[in-house]
């Protein structure tokens, strides 16, 4: 079969390894996740936004909603029982550096390393903050990737935009609304209208974010689709988060 051309095939109908890039889409979706969290929720940032003023924002939503992006080409190419796998595999992912995280803070510091403090300060979570983390992206991605594939058999594969964008409000709806008031409700320096401002914020930008990597987003689902060869529809897939096949 050349390269540009596809099947349109059911996802229960595909052989395990028979892709070309599925294994680097799992390794990116992973990879953006944990440095997303690692490297982008410890720092607040700041911009100065026009009629606005100084706006501040946690870095890593700069980059967690391309793990959505990367959800949403796993779904639509390899269908959502491989992204399912990939799912898992992030959620692992999390749990281990979650652990890793907790034991090597935790480890006495050797009394010539001045570096305690800010090593503390950087990986050194609240372990409920932790939680909240975990517990939404699992519930975000799993309906992320459900409505994904859902919206490509009712709009017989067409439209994909509305399927990307549609997917990730409720995707990101339900890890937002999951997240914060998980970490920080009750919290004494977070009031229940701050908290909601917070979170409101938050959606908007993640879910533009995914607007403006559209065009992005078909470039690379073209790209796959025609070098996979297969155009890969969830018909009689079996949705639940914990099944082990199609």
């Amino acid at each position: 079969m050349a390269v540009d051309e596809k099947r349109v095939v059911d996802a229960g109908d595909l052989a395990d390894g028979r892709f070309r890039y599925f294994d680097f889409l799992m390794a990116a979706f992973v990879t953006v996740l944990l440095l997303s969290n690692v490297i982008g929720a410890g720092k607040r940032a700041v911009v100065d936004l026009p009629f606005v003023g100084p706006w501040p924002f946690g870095a890593g939503i700069l980059f967690f909603p391309v793990s959505y992006v990367l959800g949403d080409v796993l779904t639509e190419v390899y269908g959502y029982a491989r992204a399912r796998r990939c799912i898992w595999a992030g959620f692992g992912a999390m749990l281990f550096m979650a652990g890793m995280s907790w034991i090597v803070v935790a480890l006495p510091p050797d009394a010539g390393w001045t570096g305690q403090a800010a090593y503390e300060q950087v990986f050194g979570q609240v372990p409920r903050i932790v939680l909240a983390s975990i517990c939404a992206f699992w519930a975000g991605e799993f309906a992320n990737s459900f409505v994904m594939a859902r919206m490509k058999v009712w709009t017989a594969g067409r439209h994909l935009w509305t399927r990307t964008i549609g997917s990730t409000v409720v995707g990101e709806g339900i890890d937002s609304a999951i997240f914060y008031p998980l970490a920080f409700y009750g919290a004494p320096d977070w009031p229940v209208a701050a908290l909601l401002t917070v979170m409101a914020t938050q959606f908007v930008l993640k879910v533009s974010w995914e607007v403006l990597l559209t065009p992005m987003t078909y470039a690379v689902v073209g790209f796959l689709k025609r070098r996979e060869g297969v155009d890969v529809f969830d018909r009689q897939t079996n949705f639940s988060p914990f099944r082990t096949r199609v």
